[in-house]
């Protein structure tokens, strides 16, 4: 899909979804891959909506791809977009769980499981800062404390 810019140029915009994965009250937190746009970034684990998906079967699909896992999609945290020098990205976040199966690496060289409020210590990706600064205010209770 193409977008107009305001200079009569053409910025391709890619619609992508992420995963903030709770799991006993900590979030999932992926870094890229070398050999990849933002290698070494921190991101929520994700991927592009297919022409003929919504937002949150695409996010269900790349979890399964990506992480060999299971999740259960739960509230929408934020949409937001950057302008990349490859294109604008608009993100959509959404809260999971993870409902089986444990993440693996695929594509990426590093997962944490951190607090939320420690999640702004990591060198976030910029399209995924403004959901990291909301989800970093949350608390997901684990489950023996819920």
């Amino acid at each position: 899909m193409q977008q107009t810019d305001t200079e009569g140029g053409k910025r391709k915009l890619i619609n992508v979804v992420g995963a903030a994965i709770v799991r006993d009250g900590k979030v999932l937190c992926a870094r890229r891959g070398p050999g990849k746009a933002l290698a070494g970034f921190w991101e929520f684990p994700g991927g592009k909506i297919e022409p003929h998906e919504t937002p949150r079967q695409a996010l269900h699909r790349e979890i399964e791809e990506e992480l060999l896992c299971e999740v259960e999609v739960a509230e929408q945290v934020r949409t937001s977009e950057y302008d990349y020098d490859f294109g604008t990205v608009r993100l959509t976040t959404f809260v999971c769980h993870l409902t089986a199966g444990n993440p693996r690496l695929t594509e990426h060289t590093e997962i944490r499981w951190l607090a939320p409020q420690d999640m702004p210590s990591l060198e976030w990706a910029p399209v995924d800062r403004e959901a990291v600064a909301i989800i970093a205010g949350k608390r997901f209770l684990a489950p023996e404390a819920a």
